[in-house]
């Protein structure tokens, strides 16, 4: 792969990484939560869930999904619930970004992280970015894993730096937004969301 083909690449993740979707959802909300260090955790976790997801897009996925009816029933049902699922956690959880020293709200960067790779394999936006833009750019199967590894960890690596943005800025205004007058509609507006990104992904066709 040429440098001029990589620049071209890395230039058209921008918009995509930047634009919103679960993933940066669920960024904003941890870090209106339990503020923006601990977020890194699902931050770094939702990047190598791109890695993985672009590594599979690379080997075949998007042909798989193509062509199975059930691995795409499989992928958008079970994303769609997880998804749901959050939102309505989010939703109902009163506790949900209230400031608080005590221990156990925190969820741990353990949980975090995984909740960040999970977020990152079922989000509908991140597949159908990924195979839209890595595929054009593979040279041929003797390259295969060289170019794909370089791309996905350079999609990777963008969004992780436009998680580490929301992160940062959600975290300034942290206290602002989460003022006891506007708690109730922002766990509904961000728990509505999540449940209607789900909804899209379990209704989306192929």
């Amino acid at each position: 792969m040429s440098v001029n083909a990589w620049l071209l690449f890395a230039a058209l993740s921008i918009l995509p990484a930047f634009s919103p979707g679960p993933g940066l959802l669920l960024t904003l909300s941890n870090s209106l939560r339990f503020g923006s260090r601990i977020t890194l955790w699902s931050a770094w976790g939702n990047t190598v869930g791109i890695a993985i997801l672009g590594m599979a897009v690379t080997f075949g996925l998007g042909a798989i999904m193509a062509a199975s009816a059930t691995a795409f029933l499989v992928l958008k049902l079970v994303g769609g619930a997880y998804l749901v699922w959050l939102g309505i956690k989010t939703w109902t959880d009163r506790s949900s970004f209230i400031e608080t020293s005590k221990e156990n709200t925190n969820p741990g960067p353990y949980k975090l992280f995984f909740t960040g790779v999970g977020i990152a394999l079922t989000n509908p936006k991140a597949l159908a970015v990924l195979v839209s833009i890595i595929p054009p750019f593979l040279t041929g199967p003797d390259k295969l894993l060289q170019e794909g590894a370089i791309l996905s960890l350079t999609y990777a690596a963008i969004c992780m730096f436009s998680h580490l943005v929301v992160a940062l800025l959600s975290g300034q205004f942290r206290l602002f937004i989460t003022s006891q007058r506007r708690l109730p509609y922002l766990r509904r507006t961000i728990g509505s969301t999540f449940v209607g990104f789900g909804i899209a992904l379990a209704a989306a066709s192929r």
